[in-house]
């Protein structure tokens, strides 16, 4: 089992190597910049082709691929070395790697379709960064509904929970919380790592339970329980739809920034308008800035709503021990860093920190 000081020295070695990497990305951006870089790829585009589509799309690849090769070695450090090193993952590299091809290419085919969509805007009103946000609010409901049935296969294989009274003791949990599901399916976690963890996913007649198989073996059923009423809660609570429309708000007002940020730059960086494709590292810097300033706002939301699910699973288990007990266990098996500093928690952190989760837990039940 893990002790304290390995789950510090983990998180603290993270949040380094992130902080490395977010450096390292800033640094490539600004050096495709401010060396002509982007310009004179732009200027061979346009030379080739003048359709702005194509010409945009090429120069996002270009860069994007670079931006992919400069952070390939850190993001091997921190996400395959790092966790080995500490136990949480024994996925062979072989599989790591394909995982994380499978899932850049996802990202490069939503990122390209964003950069599409917020140039062509750019290209015809003054309005895009409005109907960008509605664009990318509309996207992440498609693919919030999307997720469990078309990408989470791509990674897991999901098969029916083998042990039917389990099954049934959860159906029943999820019956008190008004939740309706069709069956309980487990996902093959175990063949990449330690971790732990459960989901209600789905909807209407698809609504199903998923479990990772290192919780639905490794815990006591009562402690299942605990963990699924936690995520029955957010279920309860419409915390997807609560979630979008918070993101959508955050996404309004990153747009809206963004706008003056993006004509602020046309003047700094020579470029021809804000649609100039060669500025699109000014792009990715102004949304990873604008990103860091709201990603406190974001946690801070997530953390109620955890809490909020927290409450919720000791109301309809009525049972805190349980509910404790899971908490340690995840806590051991996903190395949390139980109290990490208020500061720290309060920047990055999407959940209440563990010890907090614990202490409130038996709050309720003195």
């Amino acid at each position: 089992m893990a002790h304290s000081g390995d789950a510090a020295r983990y998180h603290r070695l993270q949040l380094f190597l992130g902080l490395a990497g977010v450096a390292l990305t800033a640094g490539y951006l600004l050096l495709v910049l401010a060396s002509g870089f982007s310009a004179q790829l732009t200027l061979i585009v346009s030379v080739i082709t003048d359709t702005w589509w194509v010409q945009v799309a090429v120069v996002a690849a270009v860069v994007g691929l670079g931006q992919m090769l400069v952070g390939f070695p850190l993001r091997v450090v921190r996400g395959f070395w790092l966790p080995r090193r500490f136990g949480l993952l024994h996925q062979p590299f072989a599989g790591w790697l394909g995982d994380g091809a499978k899932a850049a290419a996802l990202g490069g085919v939503l990122g390209l379709g964003g950069v599409l969509v917020v140039y062509g805007l750019l290209r015809v009103t003054p309005w895009w960064w409005l109907i960008a946000a509605a664009v990318f609010f509309l996207v992440g409901i498609a693919l919030a509904a999307l997720f469990p049935v078309l990408i989470v296969p791509l990674f897991y294989r999901l098969t029916r929970l083998a042990d039917p009274a389990l099954e049934r003791r959860l159906l029943r949990l999820a019956e008190r919380a008004g939740v309706a599901a069709i069956g309980v399916w487990v996902v093959d976690e175990s063949r990449k790592s330690r971790t732990a963890n459960a989901a209600v996913v789905g909807l209407g007649r698809t609504r199903r339970i998923i479990l990772f198989d290192t919780l639905a073996t490794g815990f006591a059923e009562d402690e299942v329980e605990a963990v699924l009423a936690h995520e029955l809660g957010h279920h309860v609570h419409g915390d997807l739809r609560r979630g979008l429309i918070v993101q959508g708000a955050l996404t309004l007002v990153t747009f809206w920034l963004a706008d003056r940020l993006l004509r602020a730059g046309v003047a700094f960086w020579n470029l021809e308008s804000a649609a100039d494709p060669a500025g699109l590292p000014w792009l990715a810097l102004v949304m990873m800035g604008l990103g860091a300033v709201q990603l406190p706002l974001a946690n801070a939301f997530s953390r109620w709503i955890e809490r909020q699910a927290d409450d919720f699973a000791l109301a309809l288990t009525r049972d805190p021990g349980a509910f404790i007990g899971a908490m340690e266990r995840l806590g051991a098996l996903n190395l949390a860093e139980r109290r990490p500093h208020r500061l720290k928690e309060i920047l990055l952190y999407s959940h209440p920190a563990l010890d907090r989760r614990i202490a409130r837990a038996r709050g309720d039940a003195a």
